[in-house]
């Protein structure tokens, strides 16, 4: 919906539902749009946009038009495929391995689910007499599908004297399984845990001595293993590889699949940027981020299902009010302000944000409010849920969150680093993020389940747990702004007298390897969250090295990659 910021905060609907939507609906199709990068120095989004009435489309839909009727084709002729090839277990497991890689599974998911069924019953019985390439992708498989396969069926790699096996040195196809499928340990599972850092080793010293193609998929695996990677951002590295049989056939659909994501994301962006500059907030609010694209980012990282536009769109909108209020925390507000806004926000009282609250928070929480009110209208029309309370609750917890922050460098004191990471997964906005997922995503919502949401539960403090730790380890002021952050590295340091910054890294990356685990366990049936809310965590956390990895020049080149690659690019690479 287009707000207007010049409207007074009085006449904000009080109501957990907005009045006359229909109304204001903003118009969806795009007239024009010629793509150029957009500044990624600042994150806004090109001027060269434009809108028409017309709706959006969320889905391509088969017609009769060629370019319909030959992608359906294709698709039909894969799904055969998948499902004849699909009867042998080790090319079953490579079609579903290729799939993946090349991000359009969600196409395929009836006959994945069929396939890693009656893989599941395989790995009860023969795995012990299976090579180390297709022991080690069948278990990486399951376990990303949730199956909770045994990490005892690597027992065989060990010789009697506890060391692994020299056979397995020369053997690089079933060394890189080996460390794809260790990214998925859990807690406990040591012999993993070994596997992996074996399997490392031994391949990052082996790069020099093979040939091109097998260095770079080396390479690629070690410095981007499948299952804490963005798949979408990777399949480009998959367009070429051997373009034979079947393989070739799923990589021209892949390339197609590609460019029709491509226009659907570039309309979305059209979309977001109309709501945001309707919204006003970048002129009320000058001191502010203003970075529609970068919030999109996200929302276009974390929920990859084509099917899921209109939620991407919805979900920027409380993406970018996470930015803003940490502004306001972080630039702006004193800390006097600052302890009313957060109050304002706990009673969710539009009267006191009126009467005691400065210009620019008065806007913030008009902008709040009516964005909070329209999302819950429209999960109630959809879903039968009327989750008000529950978003608000997210809003209060980060609020409060942002204010101790405050609190602690107002006073000039570093707490302890257990007190600084328990209140820092609140203030990474994860939890706010993940329970709008759930509610738009509408699925198992239930009296039971929505308890467990507001509960702050373990899938999305693991998944906080990475992002806070790793926005942490960023050495560059972020955003170049003027505002003061604190970071766990400066409290561990405190406690460990006489660590240095590589101690107290290493002990961060010990922690989000042990926070991946957690997340990992989280996943693994029986799960109450759908697939889909699992796959959104995974993602946010396979996002976040590239949200929070600068440069020297305080840039984000792994995440203005990503943009290119997804908004711009073509699919010929």
């Amino acid at each position: 919906m287009a707000m207007s910021c010049s409207v007074s905060l009085a006449a904000a609907s009080g109501s957990p539902f907005p009045q006359n939507r229909s109304s204001e609906r903003v118009k969806h199709i795009l007239k024009e749009f010629k793509p150029t990068p957009a500044s990624t120095q600042n994150w806004r989004i090109s001027k060269k946009q434009t809108l028409v009435s017309g709706p959006l489309k969320h889905r391509r839909t088969i017609n009769t038009d060629d370019s319909d009727l030959e992608f359906a084709e294709k698709l039909k002729t894969i799904k055969d495929l998948l499902r004849n090839e699909g009867e042998d277990p080790i090319q079953g497991l490579a079609m579903i391995d290729a799939i993946q890689r090349l991000s359009v599974d969600y196409h395929f998911q009836e006959e994945i689910d069929s396939i890693l069924a009656r893989q599941s019953m395989l790995s009860r019985t023969f795995l012990s007499d299976s090579n180390l390439y297709e022991n080690a992708l069948r278990f990486r498989l399951l376990r990303q599908q949730g199956y909770h396969v045994s990490a005892g069926v690597f027992d065989n790699l060990k010789d009697n004297e506890g060391r692994f096996k020299q056979e397995l040195s020369g053997d690089i196809m079933g060394l890189m399984s080996l460390y794809e499928a260790s990214q998925l340990s859990i807690i406990g599972e040591d012999l993993l845990d070994e596997a992996g850092d074996y399997s490392y080793q031994l391949l990052r010293s082996s790069v020099t001595h093979l040939d091109y193609k097998q260095a770079r998929l080396v390479r690629n695996s070690l410095d981007h293993p499948h299952h804490k990677s963005l798949a979408s951002f990777m399949a480009k590295n998959f367009f070429n590889d051997e373009p034979n049989g079947w393989i070739g056939e799923l990589q021209e659909l892949a390339k197609t699949e590609f460019k029709m994501v491509k226009s659907q994301h570039q309309l979305e962006v059209v979309e977001v940027s109309k709501w945001w500059k309707d919204l006003g907030l970048s002129k009320e609010i000058k001191f502010a981020r203003d970075q529609p694209l970068k919030w999109y980012m996200w929302s276009m990282s974390c929920l990859t299902d084509p099917c899921l536009s209109e939620q991407r769109i919805e979900l920027t909108k409380p993406i970018s009010m996470i930015y803003i209020i940490d502004d306001i925390f972080d630039v702006y507000g004193t800390l006097d302000e600052l302890v009313r806004f957060t109050e304002v926000i706990n009673r969710w009282d539009i009267a006191a944000a009126e009467q005691y609250l400065p210009h620019c928070m008065k806007i913030c929480f008009k902008a709040l409010n009516n964005i909070t009110n329209e999302i819950s209208y429209e999960i109630y029309k959809k879903h039968g849920w009327n989750p008000v309370r529950s978003l608000r609750k997210t809003w209060t917890g980060l609020c409060k969150a942002f204010l101790v922050e405050a609190k602690w460098f107002a006073s000039g004191k570093l707490p302890s680093s257990e007190e600084y990471l328990k209140n820092g997964i609140v203030s990474s906005g994860v939890n706010l993020v993940l329970v709008h997922i759930f509610f738009l995503f509408g699925q198992g919502i239930s009296k039971e389940n929505v308890q467990l949401i507001d509960s702050f539960p373990a899938i999305i403090s693991s998944t906080a747990t990475i992002l806070r730790l790793w926005d942490d380890l960023g050495s560059a002021e972020d955003e170049n702004q003027d505002g003061h952050d604190g970071s766990y590295v400066e409290c561990y340091r405190k406690e460990n007298e006489g660590s240095s910054y590589d101690d107290a890294r290493n002990q961060v990356l010990h922690m989000i390897s042990d926070a991946w685990k957690q997340l990992n366990q989280e996943c693994l049936s029986p799960n109450p969250f759908s697939a889909t809310f699992s796959k959104a965590s995974l993602n946010i956390a396979r996002m976040v090295p590239l949200m929070y990895s600068y440069d020297d020049n305080h840039r984000l080149p792994h995440l203005e990659e990503h943009m290119k690659s997804l908004l711009y690019e073509n699919a010929s690479l």
